[in-house]
């Protein structure tokens, strides 16, 4: 008598039938192998990856170039002041003061305006002999002064120097451009043409060119045009005005460039 109650299936391996998934310990092993195959692979095409980007790094070269202008001063600047002797600390300065004055009203006559006179030094000291017992004092005050109208500079230290005396402390001329900002443009046009020059030149002797911009830095240099002098008299026309030759000043660019090269 045959029995026609079913009995649970097992599952069939691949060989026949549908293929099941291996349960218990086996499954989970094989997941795991999986699972670290899959991160290999992956870390595999990545440094793959990396290798191309690496190694398709764009060549560069670095040049420095400068450009120079010049331009004629507009701006004038000096230090005067006066120094005065006396008995006491008290006249001293008292003599100093009136002499400042008159100072500072021949200055203003000439082209200088208040806001363009600073008093930069006043000082009292005493005087003493070689057996260190005081002889008396001495004051000075001292301005610096700064015009925009250098063709009245001579006219102005001339008078200065009436009004001073003797005792006038000058300390030197200084020449300036207040407003650089046209100059400085076109120096840094040529330093630029002249950057490209050079990097071209260089470019095609490698057998290459030069392409875009990669990196710029610039750096500005002014050079000063300072001017020493005694204050003299050679002839009669000297009281028009002490002469004073603005003369020109150089306004440097350079700048350094990086630029991408093609072969």
């Amino acid at each position: 008598m045959s029995d026609d109650t079913a009995t649970p299936s097992t599952p069939q391996d691949h060989r026949g039938g549908e293929w099941r998934p291996p349960r218990g310990r086996m499954g989970l092993r094989l997941a795991i192998v999986l699972i670290v195959v899959i991160l290999v692979a992956g870390l595999v095409l990545a440094s793959v990856a990396l290798g191309r980007s690496s190694s398709s790094k764009v060549a560069t070269i670095n040049v420095t170039g400068s450009g120079t202008v010049q331009g004629t001063p507009d701006t004038l600047s000096f230090q005067v002041g006066v120094q005065t002797v006396a008995a006491s600390a008290v006249a001293a300065l008292a003599q100093n003061n009136a002499r400042v004055l008159l100072l500072e009203k021949a200055l203003l006559g000439n082209g200088v305006t208040k806001k363009n006179m600073q008093t930069s030094g006043l000082n009292i000291y005493q005087n003493t002999n070689s057996h260190g017992q005081v002889t008396g004092f001495t004051v000075v005050d001292d301005l610096n002064v700064t015009t925009h109208k250098p063709k009245l500079a001579g006219a102005a230290i001339d008078a200065a120097a009436h009004a001073a005396g003797n005792g006038i402390q000058f300390n030197g001329v200084t020449f300036s451009i207040s407003n650089e900002s046209t100059l400085l443009a076109a120096a840094r046009t040529k330093a630029m043409r002249n950057a490209h020059t050079e990097a071209s030149q260089v470019a095609a002797g490698g057998g290459a060119s030069v392409g875009s911009i990669v990196k710029v830095t610039d750096q500005e240099n002014s050079a000063p045009n300072n001017v020493f002098y005694p204050v003299a008299y050679t002839s009669a026309k000297a009281s028009s005005g002490v002469p004073i030759q603005a003369g020109s000043q150089s306004i440097n660019v350079q700048v350094t460039v990086t630029y991408a090269l093609h072969s």
